[in-house]
């Protein structure tokens, strides 16, 4: 039988009362909060958070697990004095499609020359580039093969795209030629014609995309210098550096999600560029009516003294 004890639900960035109501719907048996009713509330068994408010999740004496409405769960870690408690990541096929359809979306714009053709038109221009490759020449390269970088590869393979992935420690995908560890991210952005970036933020990622990634690149492929795309964790990537490999011509493009700095400030240079795409940190929405099921499940199995899914390596970060 299910407990009945609390679920804690901290959330900025999102309307809690959206994520309330479908909590309400999903477990109607378990009481739902958005506070504790003390510093050490005997009652709550389970929190799902989303940059939750500080100090929130320290000293729940019968917390069970931390549940992250998105993908990443730096904004756990962000937290120093965490509960000794299983944290769970948000995996579920609304969330995985989301992604793969926003990489596929921007692979196939690059891919297709979307800018150019978009600048032909306010200029009224009426001219076919014909140095179009075929998708089977040119090499998608995805930094991090966890589970929604593998479905963009399956996705992108679909397509005839060749596609390589690297991970921090050696991963098998089908289909996809794979780099593991320091040793292999050279070879990998060596081959690579696009870079899809949808790797966690941890101490070691922090600012992976940096000039000193960008010159391990190569310098010509059959879309001219590379691209790339970036729909990970905003902290992935230094800016001031992207803007100089643009200017320089290291890479040819970007397609940028995610922001050092959410929103991304009116004065950033990043708004202008011609040859840079912007998304609101849209590429893969966290919906409540996907998530939250399987939360409930998750939380009813352990109740029953099965094991939890999809858990985060503290070691690790992700």
């Amino acid at each position: 039988m299910a407990s009945t004890g609390k679920i804690l639900l901290s959330v900025t960035g999102f309307d809690p009362a959206v994520w309330r109501a479908e909590l309400e719907k999903a477990a109607p048996d378990r009481v739902v909060v958005e506070e504790p009713s003390g510093p050490n509330d005997p009652e709550i068994d389970y929190a799902i958070v989303w940059k939750q408010r500080p100090g929130v999740l320290k000293g729940l004496p019968n917390l069970k697990a931390i549940f992250s409405i998105g993908a990443g769960v730096d904004h756990i870690f962000a937290e120093g004095d965490l509960p000794d408690v299983p944290i769970v990541r948000a995996v579920a096929d609304d969330l995985t499609q989301r992604m793969s359809e926003y990489v596929v979306w921007q692979v196939l714009d690059h891919h297709r020359k979307g800018m150019l053709y978009r600048d032909q038109q306010a200029n009224r221009i009426w001219h076919e580039d014909r140095m179009q490759p075929a998708a089977s020449e040119v090499t998608v390269g995805i930094l991090g093969l966890g589970h929604l970088g593998r479905d963009a590869a399956e996705k992108l393979l679909a397509l005839g795209f060749r596609v390589t992935g690297w991970s921090r420690t050696p991963k098998a995908a089908e289909g996809v030629g794979t780099y593991a560890g320091e040793a292999g991210l050279g070879p990998f952005l060596a081959e690579a014609d696009i870079v899809v970036c949808l790797l966690p933020l941890t101490p070691a990622t922090e600012g992976i995309l940096s000039q000193t990634l960008f010159s391990k690149m190569k310098t010509r492929g059959p879309l001219g210098a590379p691209i790339l795309i970036s729909a990970g964790r905003g902290r992935l990537q230094v800016e001031a550096d992207i803007l100089a490999a643009l200017e320089s011509g290291r890479l040819g493009a970007a397609s940028l999600d995610v922001f050092e700095t959410e929103p991304l400030p009116d004065d950033s240079p990043l708004w202008s560029h011609p040859r840079v795409t912007i998304t609101p940190h849209a590429a893969a929405a966290s919906v409540p009516s996907a998530l939250i099921p399987p939360m409930i499940r998750q939380m009813d199995a352990h109740d029953r003294g099965e094991a939890l899914t999809n858990l985060v390596d503290r070691d690790a970060g992700y």
